[in-house]
């Protein structure tokens, strides 16, 4: 027997407790004017050009999603291309009611991140709001990562900010991924003392940080021409790596200045 989940409604990163209930009427975001100006104006850019799928794994190295470890399938193709054919607040309700009621946990977890990978901002958030309504869906930090990378991605920093502190209300604390990915998004709108009073937090949780941690401080900092902060961090990674010669000289090579 297939059932049939009612289709996501208002889009509120302020109420992460919504039930299965609470999901029922129109699927176009109630979203904040500006994050709507934004995103608007990412669609009126992504029309000028030709609309192909892609779809596979991210290659990005340790920043894949931490649920994907096979290639995508063929239902979630198809869950990915309906919803960017989706043009109309009805058309997508349909796509909701007739594609993504039926997939699998899984499916539905790869339509997420290839919505993701793809940048598929307001797509993504709707997704990312209706699955958590899901009689499967426990809380997990890779969710909010991803989501927190794509945000900052799109320098929306006010809502990646809104969903870091979500977690609690979820029952969740933070890990080193998602500490690290708040630290990007900083970055990504030139906040920079942001950046390290996130660092500086991650190391007072019970987190450790790791290469990808380093990489994106050290990586920026050197970028934005804070010499003597980055030189600070090359000597704290000792801490925290192995082989610590060795990986900052794989920075330099990736990452020349």
């Amino acid at each position: 027997m297939v059932l049939l989940f009612p289709p996501v409604q208002a889009i509120s990163f302020t109420s992460m407790d919504m039930t299965k209930s609470s999901v029922m009427g129109s699927v176009k975001p109630h979203l904040p004017q500006k994050m709507m100006r934004m995103m608007s104006e990412k669609t009126r850019q992504q029309k000028a050009r030709v609309s192909v799928i892609t779809c596979g794994l991210r290659r990005e190295g340790p920043r894949k999603p931490l649920w994907r470890s096979r290639v995508i399938s063929r239902e979630a193709i198809q869950a990915v291309h309906a919803l960017k054919l989706a043009k109309s607040d009805s058309k997508l309700e349909q796509v909701f009611e007739t594609r993504l009621s039926r997939l699998l946990k899984a499916d539905l977890l790869d339509t997420l991140a290839e919505l993701q990978r793809q940048n598929e901002l307001e797509l993504a958030i709707k997704v990312f709001e209706y699955l958590k309504n899901e009689v499967w869906y426990r809380p997990d930090p890779s969710l909010y990562s991803n989501m927190i990378q794509t945000l900052g991605k799109n320098k929306l920093i006010e809502f990646a900010e809104e969903l870091f502190a979500g977690l609690e209300k979820e029952g969740l604390k933070p890990d080193t991924r998602t500490f690290t990915e708040m630290i990007g998004a900083y970055f990504q709108v030139g906040e920079i003392g942001k950046a390290i009073e996130t660092y500086r937090k991650l190391k007072e949780s019970s987190c450790v940080p790791d290469k990808l941690t380093f990489t994106i401080l050290i990586r920026n900092l050197l970028k934005a021409g804070e010499e003597e902060l980055a030189a600070n961090l090359k000597k704290e990674c000792a801490k925290y790596i192995d082989y610590p010669e060795k990986f900052l000289e794989e920075i330099e090579q990736k990452h020349p200045r």
